[in-house]
């Protein structure tokens, strides 16, 4: 066989990138994502292909430049009856004459058509990005057609009832798990029997959060299941992230919060099953209104969010550097635009290139966190997200671009209720708020992966914003709490979803409830009705609280709720004493401290002491002491860790803006070649135990400085892709 399916080459970083190669912007990642299936897709990847990329390809599967397909000159059929549309007859657009697609088996063949040409060029990998079914959608011609299908009746508006909006919801699903399942096969198998080559196929996609926040459904959970489905990349950045949520009544943007949730989620998603996951970081959004102030600043917050979850240690470091490296963007004053600072390059690389060395560090654990601590989530979340406009009313959105948050300031206020999303954020907010790693575990995976929540000590559940899809999933808890996990279940049993036809209440069933719950409670050996209060199961507890999620998200009283339910629990369990609550989310990976501190909060104290160097300043300083403030954060490189220690009488290469190859060290010297983007100053800080006498970079004397307190060496030199070859001696 040509390539293996388990590549020989690393692929721990990589980017995406639909320009020509560019010296600019030539990152120094493992592989790259060539993006887009047009006519100069073979150059593009020759270009990149020459500087040293792995090369994959990324492309749309429910959007992107597809317009001879939609007039006619794929096969002769105008297919815009396959585009998205809404109930007011308005096309759901990503740009003018790019809808979004119904994914019809026509559509699939079409695209098959594109990833065959772009396999005939040798990528080793493909990414079929964002397969999105807006909820507002549900109204063309083809989607009409498909639910006759799927579904055997005629086509019901999904505005017009709860159980019409869910089964919408579930088709959409459905469709696109059918489209990518097509396609990786049809596609796997091109590869094999014209070329025998392995091509692999992933799904960069939002996170399941994010997608039910902005009403989107997508398939998320089920492809983890799909046997040609190699793995995903989450796509969260400051975009998602900043969405705006309500903790304590307070509605405003909480980017690290949610970032630290999203990417929480995509983390359990493969957690366990083999699948690989890449955490994607963004250095600005798809907004260009913002400074770089604003931008510098969620960034940060995406990248310590993303770190605090040690289960992952691939990274997509950027999309398009192109517009990073090289767009302007607006001044602090909004009266001009500028480019990237050059200190700022400087640190984002540096970033970039730490992300790449995470993979050779596992985390420190340490017990000052309330470990163990799950929220469950399940794809049938993005079912219940209806829109709330009255018939009569026109569609807000309509012409515009649809991104889930642009015309937020039109929303009504049962439309920003609505994208609030409270009942999910109002059982999360307070236990990250206060220093307790809560992760949401994907629900649907319970039943597919055996021994999956046993990570976990105490998970909460509520069923007022999403449902069960199976009735195996009460078994996998029920067993998980009988021996030993507390469940704590949060619900009034008033939302209109729970009259949805269901397994529940499937007419001809032995037994029919009304709520899913009620199933859960007697599958625990407790009453189908039972109110609130603790009750014990087996070697576990179940912890009823009847109140509404939303409810909680709108006072201090109600995140007090949260927090005192989970405090009980462990102590229900005999560990009263793992319950601690902090003003800081911290980590240690190797070397690497990455730490938050929360606001919204009353603790206070957020110190980190010892010999450390600044990974967010782009001379990479040395500091022993971090203070941090309610809403700051840092990334350190620990000079006093273990790893670090164990050689400090060895010159070696600490960190770099770039990356490093080929290191050799004598008695004298240290050589290395570096490489980084060109147009930017490279930092380097080295472990020495002196100061050199002689530092260069390609022949020529480099800037340095050397600290003896730490015992490093800075040396900062002008960077390009090819390398630059230093040199450090001593006499």
């Amino acid at each position: 066989m040509g390539v293996s399916k388990k590549q020989e080459r690393a692929e721990w970083t990589g980017f995406q990138e639909s320009r020509p190669y560019g010296p600019k912007y030539d990152l120094r990642t493992d592989f790259v994502m060539v993006y887009g299936l047009t006519d100069q897709l073979e150059e593009r990847i020759e270009g990149w292909r020459k500087a040293g990329y792995t090369i994959h390809l990324m492309t749309g599967v429910s959007w992107g430049e597809y317009q001879d397909y939609l007039y006619e000159k794929f096969d002769g059929r105008n297919h815009w009856d396959e585009a998205q549309k809404d109930r007011f007859g308005n096309y759901i657009q990503h740009g003018k004459d790019v809808p979004y697609m119904v994914p019809t088996v026509a559509f699939s063949e079409y695209l098959a058509s594109y990833i065959k040409k772009a396999i005939d060029c040798g990528v080793e990998a493909i990414h079929l990005e964002e397969p999105e079914f807006w909820a507002q959608s549900g109204y063309s011609e083809a989607f009409k057609r498909e639910w006759l299908t799927y579904y055997g009746e005629p086509w019901i508006a999904p505005h017009l009832s709860p159980d019409a909006q869910y089964r919408a919801s579930k088709l959409k699903a459905y469709l696109y798990y059918r489209a990518l399942d097509r396609l990786c096969a049809q596609m796997k198998e091109y590869a094999l029997v014209t070329y025998d080559r392995v091509v692999r196929f992933y799904v960069p996609t939002h996170s399941l959060i994010n997608y039910t926040q902005w009403r989107i459904i997508s398939p998320e959970a089920l492809l983890v299941s799909m046997p040609s489905c190699d793995g995903f990349i989450a796509q969260i950045w400051t975009g998602t992230a900043r969405t705006a949520n309500v903790y304590q009544g307070v509605r405003r943007e909480r980017t690290f919060e949610t970032a630290f949730l999203e990417y929480g989620v995509m983390q359990e998603l493969t957690r366990g099953t083999g699948r690989d996951m890449w955490f994607l970081h963004d250095p600005i959004e798809d907004n260009p209104r913002y400074s770089w102030s604003d931008y510098r600043h969620n960034y940060r917050a995406t990248v310590v969010a993303a770190l605090l979850h040690p289960g992952v240690s691939k990274f997509e470091v950027c999309p398009w550097p192109w517009r990073v490296f090289t767009l302007g963007y607006p001044t602090e004053d909004g009266k001009g635009k500028e480019v990237i600072p050059a200190s700022y390059k400087t640190v984002l690389l540096t970033v970039m290139n730490v992300l790449r060395d995470l993979h050779n560090h596992v985390e420190e654990e340490d017990d000052i966190y309330t470990r163990g601590i799950g929220l469950l989530l399940s794809n049938s979340a993005m079912f219940q997200r209806g829109d709330v406009i009255p018939e009569e009313t026109e569609q807000p959105t309509a012409g515009k671009k649809a991104d889930g948050v642009t015309t937020s300031d039109m929303l009504s206020p049962e439309q920003q209720e609505l994208l609030d999303w409270s009942a999910f954020y109002g059982l999360a907010l307070p236990l990250v708020k206060h220093g307790i790693p809560l992760r949401p575990v994907q629900l649907d995976n319970a039943l597919t992966f055996p021994g999956y929540l046993d990570d976990y000590k105490v998970l909460l559940l509520s069923y007022e914003f999403m449902k069960p899809e199976h009735a195996g999933l009460h078994q996998a808890i029920a067993g998980w709490v009988r021996d030993g996990g507390v469940l704590i279940y949060v619900g009034d049993g008033s939302d209109d979803f729970h009259s949805v036809r269901e397994w529940w209440n499937r007419e001809g069933s032995r037994r029919i409830y009304e709520r899913p719950d009620q199933h859960l409670f007697e599958t625990l050996g407790l009453s189908a009705d039972q109110e609130s209060g603790e009750y014990a199961a087996g070697d576990g507890f179940v912890i009823v609280r009847r109140v509404h999620p939303t409810v909680l998200s709108r006072s201090s009283d109600g995140a007090d709720m949260v927090r005192d339910s989970v405090q009980l629990a462990l102590e229900l369990r005999g560990e009263a004493e793992a319950y601690r609550e902090s003003g800081m989310l911290r980590i240690k990976r190797g070397p690497y401290v990455i730490a938050q501190a929360l606001d919204e909060t009353e603790h206070v104290g957020n110190r980190i002491e010892g010999s450390f160097i600044d990974l967010f300043e782009h001379e990479l300083p040395i500091l022993t002491t971090v203070e941090l403030k309610p809403g700051s954060n840092c990334l350190l490189y620990d000079l006093n860790s273990v790893e670090t220690a164990t050689g400090s009488n060895v010159t070696k290469v600490l960190v770099s803006s770039s990356r490093i190859e080929d290191e050799m060290v004598s008695a004298k010297e240290i050589t290395f070649r570096s490489e980084s983007p060109s147009d930017m100053t490279v930092s380097t800080r080295l472990r020495a135990a002196s100061a050199p006498s002689l530092v260069t970079a390609d022949g020529l004397k480099a800037e340095h400085a050397y600290d003896e307190a730490s015992g490093t060496l800075l040396i900062r030199y002008p960077g390009k892709p090819e390398g630059v070859l230093v040199k450090a001696a001593w006499n």
